[in-house]
């Protein structure tokens, strides 16, 4: 447990959480959306410092990412919480749960990469920026080591400790959902524009590929498209985008993407943009 980064003390014990654009007002003893952070004795804690659900050795490709170290193998772990609440979320089980999990402490982490001969390190399979104060000291590390430092994010940060952590990242993919912000208030429980900032501030100062998650009647249509498009390619039209199909989880029952949906997609998309991938996908199936 550590006392978080950004936050405020309000009258009564209160506290503000200021790490993500949800400023979440905090009670004594309760915790926020992402259930990380907990008011304890009017101070804001990271209850899950360190706590690592899941750990393995992926692709550097899985991450997506295609233009970072292709071919290599990188360090992924993940922890407990999210920010967000998509009712289509892939990785549930770790965004909204709550079992046991192993404290790893940043050294570490250093020393794993090392044994495995990893690039580096990935914070990957829920929202990394619920654990900012242990990646910080992570990425310090790993930065001290030469190892690289990647984030896979939903991108709903506030600018300033994005600021703050952006020195020490090497490489992010950013999950942008919807050009819409009714979609982001409707399925995942936020708001369209701090994500589109984070993109607009991580480009210039990181590498970074956005994921795209084309759900069947939410996200789908030549408008959200060319919208996506339009602004990836107002920032850079070398950013790789990956268009990935989406399947029913969670919540969610909407069936499939269909292939053809797919296809307009990146008929659309690389008409701009230099780079397009589609994910999820079978072999054989295009």
């Amino acid at each position: 447990m550590t006392e978080a980064l950004f936050y405020k003390k309000v009258e009564n014990l209160k506290v503000q959480c200021e790490l993500c654009p949800h400023y979440c007002m905090i009670k004594e003893d309760q915790t926020g959306i992402c259930k990380t952070y907990k008011n304890i004795l009017g101070q804001l804690k990271n209850t899950r410092y360190g706590q690592i659900a899941s750990i393995a050795m992926d692709p550097i490709e899985k991450k997506p990412l295609n233009h970072f170290y292709p071919h290599s193998y990188i360090l992924s772990a993940g922890f407990y919480g999210c920010n967000l609440t998509c009712q289509f979320c892939q990785n549930n089980t770790l965004s909204f749960g709550n079992s046991p999990a192993k404290v790893v402490n940043p050294e570490e982490l250093v020393l794993m990469a090392k044994a495995n001969h990893s690039i580096g390190i990935a914070f990957t399979y829920n929202e990394p920026f619920t654990m900012y104060e242990y990646i910080r000291d992570s990425f310090q590390l790993f930065r001290m080591e030469k190892l690289k430092t990647v984030l896979v994010t939903n991108g709903y940060i506030n600018k300033d400790p994005l600021l703050q952590i952006l020195p020490l990242v090497d490489a992010m993919n950013i999950d942008l959902k919807s050009m819409r912000d009714s979609f982001y208030k409707k399925i995942c429980g936020g708001s369209l524009n701090p994500v589109l900032d984070t993109i607009q501030t991580s480009a210039p100062k990181c590498h970074i590929e956005i994921t795209y998650l084309v759900i069947p009647s939410e996200n789908d249509t030549e408008e959200d498209f060319n919208q996506l498009t339009d602004f990836l390619f107002a920032i850079n039209p070398e950013i790789p985008v990956h268009l990935s199909r989406y399947f029913p989880h969670y919540k969610f029952v909407t069936p499939q993407t269909p292939i053809e949906t797919l296809k307009l997609g990146y008929s659309i998309v690389r008409q701009k943009m230099k780079y397009v991938y589609l994910g999820n996908i079978a072999r054989g199936e295009l």
